[in-house]
């Protein structure tokens, strides 16, 4: 279980500080070949904790500490009894499905969040467009057009 936690703390600390690093840098900025090895490698294993670590320690803590075995049915509380358990619903969920769509989800959300912060790292040096100013008269008033 703590090697879950510390994994995915590692994982959005490191991936905080990327953003933050991002926010700061100008898109002008000429990275020495060293300072893009740097961070190709924190880059790197930001995804192999994302993508390698993460979810295999889940399953671990799934299968090891929770006993999400393949042997045990899921009934949600009695509300999804399987048709061979007397029940209505047309198939068996088991612990260990429960588990691998959870690690499913988490590489999803990885994948959302990767795809989001390409996007962020992108536009990063683009600003806002700017409301079209109003004209001003010579005194620096706005000239309005009354009507």
């Amino acid at each position: 279980m703590a090697a879950f936690v510390i994994s995915t703390i590692l994982t959005v600390l490191l991936t905080w500080a990327v953003v933050i690093y991002g926010r700061r840098i100008s898109p002008d900025y000429k990275m020495t070949w060293g300072e893009a090895m740097i961070f190709s490698t924190v880059v790197f294993f930001i995804h192999f904790l994302a993508y390698g670590i993460v979810p295999h320690q889940w399953l671990t803590v799934a299968e090891n500490e929770w006993s999400f075995r393949a042997d045990i049915l899921w009934d949600a509380w009695g509300l999804l009894t399987a048709k061979s358990q007397g029940g209505w619903f047309p198939f068996e969920i088991t612990l260990r499905v429960i588990s691998d769509s959870i690690a499913a989800v988490i590489y999803i959300i990885f994948l959302g969040a990767q795809i989001a912060l390409w996007m962020q790292w992108q536009k990063r040096g683009e600003k806002a467009k700017k409301a079209p100013a109003v004209a001003s008269s010579t005194y620096g008033r706005p000239l309005v057009k009354r009507g």
